[in-house]
């Protein structure tokens, strides 16, 4: 039996690359993307997955990345981020034009590019990567929350106009990961990214990863609408038990 092609977007480290060795451990042919190519072939070399250069900022680079693909039965988009945390009176307009570039036009980009090879396949499945930012709130977070709440809003309204395909979509909300998510968000300051997980036990890229697994590997019948995964030390986006260091 031909294995079935699982795309995943911003695979070069975090949750891309955990889910792109889980679905590859689960028997699917894995094609990876991201803009730091490197990055993506020490991902793929141990997994025998397929490398290809994906900007989801450029059109250009998308339209290439999707036209390279010849089948896609699953799409997991996990391209996206955060940029800053300033408050919305000081907040800087170019790192809100970033996260809703990268993480809607991106994810609308990609979807649109691969829509038709996933309905071809007979069995699609897209997955949205989420976050709990999609439906809480914190001081600080307003240009990430909005970038969110699109993806948000753009994956119900999907699964509405699809109705009737054979293409199912899964929405996946992590709470708190450490991954290098924060370390992005200000801009490669490692040691105010790790005051961010100080004292909590967060969840790991890895956790992510197995929900995608189990989520993909479901009878094509049952679609897992929406699925929001915290640790067990967060009960809203921001409380949070820290212990002492």
């Amino acid at each position: 039996m031909t294995p079935k092609t699982a795309v995943v977007t911003g695979a070069s480290s975090g949750i891309g690359a955990a889910t792109a060795r889980a679905l590859a451990e689960a028997g699917f042919d894995v094609v990876i993307g991201a803009r730091r190519v490197g990055k993506l072939s020490e991902v793929a070399e141990p997994i025998g997955a397929r490398v290809l250069p994906l900007d989801v900022t450029d059109p250009d680079s998308v339209t290439a990345f999707c036209e390279a693909i010849p089948a896609c039965a699953v799409l997991v988009n996990n391209a996206g981020g955060a940029m800053g945390l300033a408050p919305i009176r000081s907040t800087a307009e170019a790192d809100w034009l970033w996260m809703y570039e990268t993480n809607v036009l991106g994810t609308l980009r990609v979807t649109q590019g691969l829509l038709p090879k996933l309905e071809a396949s007979g069995d699609g499945l897209i997955i949205m990567i989420g976050s709990v930012a999609g439906f809480e709130v914190y001081p600080g977070g307003a240009g990430y929350h909005a970038a969110k709440f699109g993806v948000r809003a753009m994956t119900r309204t999907l699964r509405l106009e699809l109705n009737g395909l054979p293409i199912r979509i899964t929405e996946l909300d992590p709470g708190m990961v450490k991954t290098p998510f924060s370390e992005v968000r200000f801009q490669g300051d490692i040691e105010r990214a790790a005051k961010v997980y100080a004292g909590v036990d967060a969840l790991t890229a890895d956790d992510i990863a197995e929900c995608v697994r189990w989520v993909a590997t479901l009878p094509s019948h049952v679609n897992i609408d929406e699925m929001t995964i915290r640790p067990r030390d967060q009960a809203a986006a921001h409380v949070l038990h820290r212990r002492a260091i």
